[in-house]
């Protein structure tokens, strides 16, 4: 692999210097730096260095990327959009693996080098989609890192045989087992948590678990999912993903759950979902040292045509909605689609450091804060220290 010598960067916005890429790893970081024989030298002046973006909360299997647009037809429950979505698959007949594979481009572009999908699992669709995205990543490992969940998009207790799906998923290769809203959707927190958290005990798999249930419900689930986390030993591989009901409980409740957060080491996404949904107080959590992470969420899919899988935009939206102006906060939402994915999916040598993985992003702007707030075209993007983007286009051979 040839060498890169990255030159008059400011890595995440600290003093310029050079950077040293060798062998897929940052060998060396510090003013001027000599060329090695051979090297490609990038002129990086007036460009921020970030580690790789880490999207950990998708769902690839489900994009109608590269389709004609289509208008959204959704009801506005959650089961409407489940149903809707079910429907306009089932008609439309996509390929989980091509689909996947049109927005890996879009997400690789954008200077995305980790994502973290939720791959749909149910009666419906048996494990057609696990195995159409593990077939795309098998072909795509030199240009993106992929975990996936097995995710139970139609419910667990209501949809009978799911829970041995799910358990065939693991066996199949899935690194986390999901769940959706035990109470609000299944009716049976304790059957569904029992189920999933069983199986991530016998495969030592993570839990990552969909909780839209709002207020009591939802906290009441916060607190179940971690009493299951704390008898099974799984502190630190549980994670609970959209968690509205931290956003609109009670400052007692909230203290009591962010206890039970911090004590079995439970990670949070939030999105920053759309119009009035509460969402979790990221400043806050974030002070009392929670993991957050976050995510595209659905990327012009059934759910909403607006996300579109830019992570640097995504930090934008968190900061916006939740009233950042200053750099600090900013920089929250930036850690969260960096460090915070990239701890979540257990990424090893992640950083900035001598010795981390070259997965790099050169971004033109002066701080982290400016990043986050123009969310300018990448100019470049390094994938173990191979070029995977240029100026906000994808590398990748034509896989159509």
């Amino acid at each position: 692999m040839q060498d890169l010598l990255i030159r008059g960067a400011r890595p995440w916005g600290g003093q310029t210097a050079d950077i040293v890429v060798r062998d897929g790893r940052i060998a060396a970081i510090g003013p001027d730096l000599p060329a090695a024989p051979g090297a490609e030298i990038v002129d990086a002046r007036g460009c921020l260095a970030i580690p790789g973006l880490v999207d950990a909360h998708a769902h690839i299997d489900k994009t109608l990327w590269g389709t004609p647009w289509h208008p959204h037809q959704a009801g506005p429950s959650l089961m409407d959009k489940i149903n809707n979505e079910r429907q306009v698959l089932a008609g439309l007949g996509l390929s989980p693996e091509v689909q996947s594979a049109r927005l890996l481009r879009r997400l690789v572009a954008c200077g995305t080098t980790h994502v973290r999908t939720h791959v749909d699992v149910g009666p419906d669709v048996g494990l057609t989609h696990l195995h159409g995205v593990q077939a795309m990543r098998d072909k795509h490992r030199d240009w993106i890192d992929i975990d996936i969940v097995a995710f139970p998009q139609t419910g667990v207790m209501i949809r009978p045989g799911t829970l041995d799906l799910l358990e065939q998923a693991a066996r199949d290769g899935a690194e986390v087992i999901g769940g959706l809203d035990p109470v609000g959707v299944d009716r049976d927190p304790k059957g569904q948590l029992d189920g999933i958290f069983a199986i991530a005990g016998r495969h030592g798999c993570g839990v990552d678990i969909h909780l839209h249930d709002r207020g009591d419900l939802g906290a009441v689930t916060v607190e179940m999912i971690a009493e299951r986390t704390r008898s099974l030993g799984l502190a630190g591989k549980v994670a609970i993903s959209h968690a509205f009901c931290l956003g609109g409980v009670e400052p007692a409740r909230l203290e009591s759950l962010i206890a039970l957060l911090l004590e079995n080491d439970i990670a949070i996404m939030t999105h920053a979902p759309a119009g009035p949904t509460p969402f979790p107080p990221i400043r806050l959590l974030h002070e009392r040292g929670v993991r957050l992470f976050s995510g595209s969420d659905g990327i012009r899919d059934t759910w909403s045509p607006l996300n579109n899988g830019d992570m640097l935009e995504r930090a934008f939206l968190l900061a916006y909605r939740s009233g950042f102006r200053d750099d600090p906060g900013i920089e929250v939402a930036l850690r969260m689609a960096t460090y915070g994915g990239a701890q979540v999916m257990s990424v090893a040598d992640y950083g900035l450091t001598v010795g981390s993985a070259a997965d790099l992003v050169l971004v033109e702007a002066e701080t982290a804060s400016e990043a986050v707030a123009y969310h300018p075209p990448r100019r470049l993007v390094l994938k173990r220290g191979r070029v995977v983007a240029r100026d906000g286009r994808a590398l990748l051979p034509d896989s159509e």
